[in-house]
């Protein structure tokens, strides 16, 4: 018997069928009407991707999560999943829908200055977030619509946004108040749609065990509570999902992990950046300093490393390959001229630093590290891999669907195509 939900899906003029309005209440869902899988695109499999924000790479180990063990033992188990630097939740979450590190797709950080046009973006400014203007490369969701494969999203960064004018077929304005059992029930309906409205791909984003770990730190009984919770919801959706018949193939992931900071001793920002001659978007583990005036970046660097105790003082010109973060990597000049990196543990706050944190050099801080399990018909049984980048998902998935990319990203097909049988 079809739900109501999904009868509202297919009628979407919710004008005209007001039996529909429910969906349009406190969670309205967004529907682009005109789309429809082609009949190539509907014997296609499909991917739910899932993110479980701050998920560290040891967290299912350490917490007990049995479902994501036993699921996963069944499928891909990767030692870990390597972040972008900076690991934060934005940069790295598009970094796994396009392929590219933050400096090529042009979030740079949660919060950040665009010189070009004298304007923030920042990740709590709504109109911003979905001002598709801001965001390059092309999100998994847009590369599939554009070939005519219906996709979903009940959340993830850039989804809100029209990337190159198109957003996902079926999408929700993010927030935290959506209860899990109705996240669950919308995919179970996206699942049950006819197949020419049916999505193969969904983005299914859950803001823990991020939140417990910042307010209580990783080692916490609040964080080892969110990976439960964690936990028993993906065993919830995987039975929904199982019962629809349908071959789904599942990537669990995070976007960085979390470790633990000096709370007593936080840095502060040097007073020497003087705020006329320079703008200082963010701090904590990357302070980005933008010169208004080219002339005053050579002094103050030279005067910030005479100052310079825990942390490193970094020209954009100069930064360590290794981060993909300098001059030239920085294609939408939104990388500060200077740059502060902190040492673990210390971190750049005005006040008592949360005890939980994340932005740290992944080379150097294995806590950095995410978690990547991956499982379902596509995916190869009992594997262990090394760590990767995550910049290598994003050809995975195209992988698994068939979809085809010719712009140039900076993930590799040959490095996860070993897991897929």
């Amino acid at each position: 018997m079809i739900s109501k939900l999904v009868k509202c899906m297919l009628l979407i003029a919710t004008i005209a069928a007001p039996e529909c309005l429910f969906a349009q209440a406190e969670f309205p869902q967004r529907i682009v009407s005109d789309r429809k899988n082609s009949v190539a695109q509907q014997q296609k499999p499909y991917v739910i991707l899932i993110s479980a924000d701050g998920f560290r790479h040891d967290y299912a180990k350490k917490y007990q999560a049995e479902n994501l063990l036993r699921l996963s033992a069944a499928g891909v188990q990767a030692e870990s999943l390597i972040p972008s630097y900076p690991t934060l939740t934005f940069p790295n979450h598009y970094t796994l829908v396009t392929g590219l590190y933050p400096a090529h797709h042009g979030l740079v950080n949660n919060t950040f200055y665009d010189r070009g046009r004298n304007d923030r973006y920042s990740m709590s400014a709504k109109t911003k977030v979905q001002d598709g203007t801001w965001y390059g490369g092309t999100p998994l969701w847009v590369l599939a619509e554009q070939q005519q494969m219906v996709s979903a999203s009940l959340f993830w960064v850039g989804s809100e946004a029209d990337v190159k004018g198109v957003r996902p077929t079926y999408s929700y304005d993010f927030t935290e108040k959506f209860p899990m059992a109705d996240r669950i029930q919308v995919v179970k309906d996206w699942l049950n749609l006819p197949e020419e409205k049916r999505p193969h791909l969904i983005t299914f984003y859950i803001s823990e065990p991020d939140h417990s770990g910042h307010d209580h730190g990783p080692e916490s009984e609040q964080a080892a509570k969110a990976v439960k919770m964690v936990d028993e919801a993906i065993l919830e959706l995987t039975e929904v999902v199982k019962a629809t018949g349908l071959p789904v193939n599942f990537i669990f992931l995070a976007d960085h992990g979390m470790t633990s900071v000096d709370r007593e001793r936080p840095l502060t920002v040097p007073k020497s950046i003087d705020p006329e001659k320079f703008v200082v978007p963010t701090s904590g583990t990357t302070v980005s300093i933008h010169a208004k005036n080219k002339v005053d970046i050579k002094p103050l660097y030279k005067q910030l490393r005479k100052e310079a105790v825990d942390y490193k003082v970094y020209l954009k010109t100069k930064m360590p390959r290794k981060f993909h973060y300098g001059a030239k990597d920085d294609k939408f000049n939104r990388i500060g001229d200077i740059l502060l990196i902190p040492e673990w543990p210390r971190v750049f706050s005005s006040r008592t630093p949360s005890p939980g944190q994340h932005g740290f050099d992944p080379s150097k801080v294995k806590d950095m590290h995410a978690t990547f399990f991956a499982w379902g018909p596509a995916f190869k049984s009992g594997l262990k891999i090394p760590a990767f980048e995550n910049v290598n998902v994003y050809p995975l998935i195209t992988e698994i669907l068939g979809l085809e990319y010719t712009e140039k990203i900076d993930g590799k097909k040959k490095v996860l195509h070993h897991v897929l049988k």
